[in-house]
C-alpha cells in the first residue's frame, strides 16, 4: 500500500515545533540512546493494564519519534512524526488521548500504520512532562478496536505518565550530577598535578575538629607520616620550635581578626624554609571561623640564594674599599717614582690593568676564588703552558683565594715588566723560569720561584724602586706569607711562600 504523506495539522505542528519543547527534549540529551531496564519495566506494566498488543515510552522530535522503551514492535525503536498518534496526544488539552477506532477517527483512517501494518485499531496514550514541556508519551495501542475503556485504567495510564515524567526529569538530574562530579574529578586532578609540579603543599583545616586535610606534597615537605590524621598539633610539633609561636600567632589573628595567614617558618626535621599562606573561608552565622585553606612553599633555595647575595655584596664591599685603597697608594707612590705624566700613566695604567683583570677573574667565580693558571695567563697569555715564549712554567693548577690571586698577580705583573725592560726578556736571549709546589708540612703553602737566566747581566740596585716595593708589599694583607727578591748577577729570583687553606677530604 502506497504510505500517506499528508502532513501533520496546523495545530499539531505547532505544538511539535515549539521551540521552548524542543529544547527541553535537547537537553534530555536521550534520543538515540540504549533502551532503558526502567522504562521497559514500566512498558510492561501499563501493557498488562491495558491487556495491549504494544506499549510505548516514546520522545517526539520534529521528525521522527524515538521509543525509549517499547513492548510488542519487535526491533524498532523509532517512526516518522508525521505519522505518530502521540504528536497528537501532545497537542490535546486533556490529560490524555483516547482512540477506540483509528478506522473510525478522521485523524488517522489513512494513516500508513493504520491502513497497513501493523494495522492498528486502538490507542489509548497520555503526555511526558519534563521541565513544563510535553516531550512524548506513554501509550498502547491494540490491532481490534474497542468500544470503551476502563476510567480507572485511564487513571493508572496517567499516573503511570507522570512517574515517567519523573524517571526523565531524575534521570537527567543524575546524568548531570555525574557530568559535574566527573568534572569536578577531573578539575581536581588538574589542580592536584599542577601543586604537585610546582611543588605546591595545599591544607584544608577544619577548626572546630582540628583536622587538616591536606596534599601529600605537604606531607614530604613537613617530614608527617603518609597516612592517617593529621591535626594542627602536629603541623605545629613538625614546626621549628623558635617559629612554632609566630606560626600560632599568625593563625590567631587570621581566624580573630579576619586577615589573610601569612608566615614563613622552618621545618623542624630537615631544616629548610617554608613560606605558608592561608585565609579563612567559611564562618558560621556567629562570625566564628569553620574552615581555613592554604598552602605551603619550599623557599629554601631563594633563602639560600637571598644569603648567596648579600655575603657577595658584603665581599664585593670589603674587596672594593681594599682595592681602592690599594689603587691610591699604588698611585701616590708611582706619581712619585714617575713626575712626568706621561711615565706616570704609562706605569700606572699596567698596574690598574692587572688589578682590574684580577678582579674581574674573581668576580667570574663569585669571589670564591681563581685558579693560578688563570693568575699566571693574565701575564703570560692564555697559551702559555701548550706554546711558551721564552718561559719555562711547571706547576699543577690549584685554587687560590682572593687575596692571594690579587697580590700574586700584582708580584707577577711586576716581574715580568721588569723582566720586558731591564731582564731577561730584554735582549734576544733570555729565559725565565717559573715553577711552584705545594708543600704539606710544617704549613700547607704555595712554593712559587720565579728565576731569570741567559739575559743581561744585572746589578743590584743601591735603593729599591717601587716596582720592588710592590713585590716584596703585594702580599700584606695574606698573614704569614713572605717574598723574598734577589738581584743575582744572572738574573732575577724571586722566592713567593703563600699559606693555603687545608685541602678538603
Amino acid at each position: 500500500m502506497k504510505e500517506n504523506k499528508r502532513p501533520l495539522p496546523e495545530y499539531v505542528r505547532k505544538v511539535v515545533d515549539d521551540p521552548a519543547r524542543l529544547d527541553a527534549l535537547s537537553a534530555l540529551g536521550v534520543m538515540d540512546s540504549e533502551p532503558d531496564g526502567d522504562f521497559e519495566r514500566l512498558c510492561r506494566t501499563v501493557a498488562r493494564i491495558f491487556r495491549a498488543d504494544i506499549a510505548l515510552i516514546s520522545l517526539v522530535d520534529q521528525e521522527r519519534q524515538w521509543f525509549s522503551a517499547c513492548m510488542g514492535v519487535g526491533a524498532l525503536m523509532e517512526s516518522r512524526t508525521d505519522t505518530s498518534f502521540c504528536a497528537y496526544a501532545l497537542a490535546e488539552d486533556s490529560n490524555s488521548m483516547v482512540v477506540l477506532d483509528a478506522l473510525a477517527d478522521d485523524r488517522f483512517k489513512d494513516n500508513p500504520l493504520v491502513a497497513g501494518a501493523p494495522g492498528i485499531r486502538f490507542y489509548a496514550g497520555s503526555p511526558i512532562i519534563v521541565a513544563g514541556q510535553k516531550v512524548g508519551s506513554v501509550c498502547v495501542m491494540g490491532l481490534t478496536p474497542r468500544d470503551r475503556v476502563d476510567p480507572d485504567d485511564l487513571l493508572q495510564l496517567e499516573d503511570l505518565a507522570g512517574v515517567a515524567s519523573t524517571m526523565f526529569s531524575l534521570k537527567d538530574e543524575a546524568r548531570v550530577r555525574a557530568r559535574t562530579a566527573a568534572a569536578l574529578v577531573r578539575e581536581e586532578w588538574r589542580h592536584a598535578l599542577t601543586l604537585e609540579a610546582g611543588k605546591v603543599g595545599s591544607w584544608v583545616w577544619d577548626i572546630q575538629s582540628g583536622e587538616v586535610v591536606c596534599n601529600d606534597t605537604l606531607r614530604a615537605m613537613c617530614s608527617l607520616p603518609d597516612v592517617g590524621t593529621i591535626t594542627t598539633e602536629h603541623i605545629l610539633a613538625a614546626t621549628h620550635p623558635s617559629d612554632a609561636q609566630a606560626v600560632h600567632s599568625g593563625l590567631r589573628a587570621s581566624i580573630v581578626e579576619g586577615v589573610d595567614f601569612n608566615s614563613e617558618a622552618r621545618v623542624a626535621a630537615s631544616g629548610r624554609w617554608l613560606t605558608i599562606r592561608g585565609r579563612v573561608y567559611q564562618r558560621d552565622t556567629d562570625g566564628r571561623a569553620l574552615v581555613m585553606m592554604g598552602v605551603c612553599i619550599d623557599v629554601s633555595e631563594s633563602k639560600q640564594s637571598a644569603e648567596h647575595t648579600r655575603l657577595l655584596l658584603r665581599e664585593l664591599n670589603h674587596r672594593v674599599k681594599n682595592t681602592l685603597a690599594m689603587i691610591q697608594s699604588v698611585a701616590r707612590q708611582t706619581i712619585r717614582q714617575n713626575p712626568d705624566p706621561n711615565d706616570f700613566i704609562e706605569a700606572f695604567s699596567g698596574r690598574l690593568r692587572t688589578i682590574s683583570e684580577a678582579h674581574v677573574l674573581l668576580a667570574d667565580r663569585d669571589w670564591s676564588g681563581v685558579p693560578l693558571h688563570d693568575v699566571v695567563a693574565s701575564q703570560l697569555g692564555p697559551n702559555f703552558m701548550v706554546n711558551p715564549d721564552r718561559v719555562e712554567v711547571r706547576g699543577d693548577d690549584m685554587m687560590l683565594p682572593a687575596d692571594h690571586a690579587l697580590g700574586l698577580g700584582l708580584i707577577l705583573h711586576e716581574l715580568t715588566t721588569n723582566a720586558h725592560r731591564h731582564g731577561a726578556w730584554s735582549d734576544a736571549t733570555g729565559v725565565v723560569s717559573i715553577e711552584w709546589d705545594v708543600a704539606a708540612k710544617p704549613v700547607r703553602g704555595l712554593k712559587l720561584k720565579w728565576r731569570e737566566h741567559g739575559g743581561p747581566a744585572v746589578e743590584h740596585p743601591q735603593e729599591y724602586g717601587l716596582g720592588a716595593k710592590l713585590i716584596e708589599r703585594s702580599l700584606a694583607k695574606v698573614l704569614d706569607s713572605r717574598v723574598e727578591l734577589n738581584f743575582l748577577p744572572d738574573g732575577v729570583e724571586a722566592d713567593v711562600w703563600l699559606p693555603l687553606p687545608q685541602a678538603e677530604h
